[in-house]
């Protein structure tokens, strides 16, 4: 684990590491802005659930400004497609079939 100490880059370790706080700082604001709005959960499964597709989110569907308006997980099945909706349904069927799989291995 690497310190990033302060605002300023005064060592080498915090000029190194700095651009992957700042991701990691902007992640956890997202998931803290989502999240206030679900009044929080009344079950274990209920919070699970909102991080799982949070994440999914985050990673596979969410356009990000650092990344040029790119996701940063890119998948071809999903880049095709045209609106948000489509895309969500085709990465559940991913998700399903990946589960499929898993199971019958």
């Amino acid at each position: 684990m690497k310190q990033v100490i302060g605002l300023t880059n005064e060592d080498p370790i915090s000029t190194e590491y700095r651009p992957l706080k700042q991701i990691i700082e902007r992640l956890n604001r997202t998931f803290k802005g989502n999240y206030r709005s679900t009044q929080g959960f009344g079950s274990d499964h209920g919070s699970v659930s909102f991080v799982t597709l949070f994440a999914a989110y985050f990673n596979f569907l969410r356009p990000h400004a650092s990344l040029e308006g790119k996701v940063p997980v890119v998948n071809p099945k999903l880049s095709g497609l045209p609106t948000m909706p489509a895309r969500w349904t085709k990465l559940i069927e991913l998700a399903q079939r990946w589960i499929v799989e898993q199971r019958s291995a």
